[in-house]
């Protein structure tokens, strides 16, 4: 990852004028409009127009000594979930296409503007985020980098988020996650994707797909990349990440569910990276966590998922059912038929779940384990429902667990230069956000070198 931009060398870029805020916007503008990319598809709406007046007040501010940020001209996408004042907030559907614009921003989105990241457009994603795997039969399906001519899934939900960093379209993305949608396209992607503890950030402003699960975070090239963004979405002060060393960390691999039905590359790729943390002083116990052998249970209905996403959707489709993916309507439906009673026990199942994992996991720094458990899916081979429902659920699984039991999480690369790639997850209890960036920091170091 050493040979692409992170935010803090462009910061120091800008700062030494050795590039400007309107240079990487009109750089990025020119890789969204190429049209051997995949611009038109990771994309669904591009802000030119506003993306440079931005970019040219942000260099005049900076002349000036008064940029907001030392982050300041440099451009971001923002999934197209969220709200932008005077643009319709479709979620990658038809179905809200006559749907007023939005008055204002989402606080995630003005908390990015007001440190002076240039909005260049919204991505593509999952209808309604509802699904892992990326697809997208209303505005095309973005391709993974990764063997493009034979075209592997992007990962979703946030799949346009990804491929705009993987592609150079933008340096940083806003996403959500509410069962992997930031971490599964990061690894699939060979990037990096944050889950923060959802309380951190306000989800008003945003299209909802479980009012119980949602959080909101960013993917771009690195984990300090990641912190800087999350710090400014959390509205707190952005302070360097201090790099914990590997030696002396102590890791646990959770044996329950997260290491079944591995794919031989991805198992591959964990069991050395296991390996070269452990040489490097890390101490790596494997453990049971039967609390995410309890998440099926959870989810034998549809879980939160469903019942919160009937609960917003209902009216719409009972009016656009036809509007929806056939196969994102479905699972929101699976919602219709969860009773109050059913919603009284999630919740307090959820909350003892909550409870005793953290009691688990209190002797360790973090868990850490594959963030999916497959490689990307060839986009065509998913054509079959059966085929797809069998890839959605091994890539959401392992992410899941996390938004379950109201953790933070995130996603760094561990594969080899050609390799398939592969995610290495390190997760903890919900407000350990700080302590796993700086975590991710070392072994980022470590693995990747």
């Amino acid at each position: 990852m050493a040979q692409h931009p992170t935010l803090a060398t462009l910061a120091a870029d800008l700062a030494a004028g050795r590039t400007s805020a309107r240079k990487l916007v009109d750089d990025c503008l020119a890789k969204i409009a190429d049209k051997a990319g995949e611009g038109a598809r990771v994309f669904v709406h591009v802000d030119a127009e506003g993306a440079t007046a931005a970019a040219d007040a942000m260099d005049k501010l900076r002349k000036a000594n008064a940029a907001p940020s030392p982050f300041a001209g440099i451009p971001i996408s923002i999934k197209d979930l969220f709200d932008i004042k005077g643009q319709v907030s479709r979620a990658g559907s038809r179905a809200l296409d006559d749907a007023p614009p939005a008055v204002a921003d989402a606080p995630a989105v003005a908390r990015l503007r007001r440190a002076g990241f240039v909005v260049i457009g919204r991505t593509n994603m999952t209808e309604f985020a509802y699904s892992g795997l990326g697809i997208n039969p209303h505005y095309g399906t973005p391709k993974n980098r990764w063997h493009r001519d034979i075209g592997h899934v992007p990962g979703g939900s946030s799949s346009g988020a990804a491929v705009s960093i993987t592609d150079g379209m933008a340096y940083g993305a806003l996403g959500t996650d509410t069962g992997g949608s930031c971490r599964i396209p990061a690894a699939y992607n060979g990037i990096v994707g944050y889950k923060p503890t959802a309380r951190r950030i306000p989800l008003d402003g945003g299209v909802p797909l479980s009012f119980t699960l949602d959080s909101y975070g960013p993917i771009a090239r690195s984990v300090g990349c990641c912190a800087t963004m999350d710090a400014v979405l959390a509205d707190e002060p952005d302070a360097p990440v201090v790099q914990r060393p590997v030696r002396g960390m102590r890791l646990a691999v959770p044996t329950t569910v997260m290491l079944d039905e591995l794919d031989p590359a991805v198992a591959q790729a964990f069991d050395r990276t296991v390996d070269v943390l452990s040489r490097a002083g890390a101490v790596i116990e494997r453990i049971a966590v039967p609390e995410f052998a309890d998440v099926a249970t959870l989810n034998a209905k549809g879980g939160f998922s469903a019942a919160e996403s009937w609960a917003w959707h209902r009216a719409l489709i009972a009016k656009k059912a036809d509007l929806y993916d056939p196969r994102v309507v479905s699972r929101i439906r699976r919602g219709e038929a969860l009773s109050a009673a059913d919603y009284v026990d999630l919740l307090a199942m959820r909350r003892a779940m909550i409870a005793s994992f953290e009691r688990r996991v209190t002797p360790y720094d973090a868990l850490i384990a594959p963030t999916v458990a497959i490689t990307p899916p060839v986009i065509a081979d998913l054509a079959d429902d059966a085929a797809y429902t069998k890839a959605n659920v091994l890539s959401l699984r392992n992410c899941a667990m996390i938004n379950t039991i109201d953790g933070c999480a995130i996603s760094l690369p561990c594969h080899r230069e050609g390799e398939a790639p592969v995610g290495l997850m390190l997760a903890a209890a919900g407000g350990s956000d700080r302590r796993i960036f700086e975590l991710a920091a070392g072994i980022e170091t470590t693995v990747r070198g």
